[in-house]
């Protein structure tokens, strides 16, 4: 019989041999890299076609999602066509604090190219173009375009890849990361 305290110490076991997986962490269920900083994590972004920015937002304290920060994080990825703005999947949020940590970037902020899309900005760019999915993860607050400077393209799609935390597809100005099911496209 496995007592309460052999269950933790087994799950403290599994996260110092995969310190970078991700694994369910709360009451809600949301997925959470056990490596990254805690208590504390910050993100950094700015947003190509607003010019607006978020220096180190801290988005999670002590095991809790923050609102008011995630709230300016909904609102900088929000579709700058017609500001129509959605909750951002807060796995999404994580996958790009995973991605920063394992980069080790610091605060160097992830430049969005495209974050949350309206349903009318989905059906004019994929009309527009082949490279953007009628159902694309954007739609639904999952998907950003992002890109770092300092980094190359293929070195942000390489540790986008090795999350295996959902899609990485690269093209030719940004890299592309959702967490839809894991599966990879683009340049390689």
């Amino acid at each position: 019989m496995i007592t309460r305290r052999g269950f933790i110490s087994s799950l403290s076991a599994a996260a110092v041999v995969a310190p970078t997986l991700l694994i369910p962490s709360n009451r809600m269920g949301e997925l959470v890299d056990r490596s990254l900083p805690m208590p504390r994590r910050s993100l950094s972004f700015y947003n190509i076609h607003t010019g607006e920015s978020l220096n180190r937002c801290v988005y999670w304290i002590d095991g809790q999602y923050q609102p008011e920060p995630l709230a300016a994080i909904h609102n900088l990825f929000r579709d700058h066509r017609n500001n129509q703005e959605r909750e951002i999947d807060p796995k999404l949020i994580d996958m790009l604090a995973s991605l920063s940590h394992k980069l080790e970037a610091g605060h160097k902020p992830f430049h969005l190219v495209s974050g949350y899309r309206s349903p009318a900005s989905n059906a004019m760019l994929h009309n527009a173009s082949t490279g953007v999915a009628r159902n694309s993860q954007h739609l639904y607050g999952r998907a950003a375009d992002i890109f770092v400077e300092g980094y190359s393209l293929s070195q942000l799609q390489k540790a986008a890849k090795s999350l295996k935390a959902g899609g990485v597809g690269r093209y030719s100005q940004f890299v592309h990361v959702d967490t839809g099911r894991v599966r990879y496209w683009g340049m390689t």
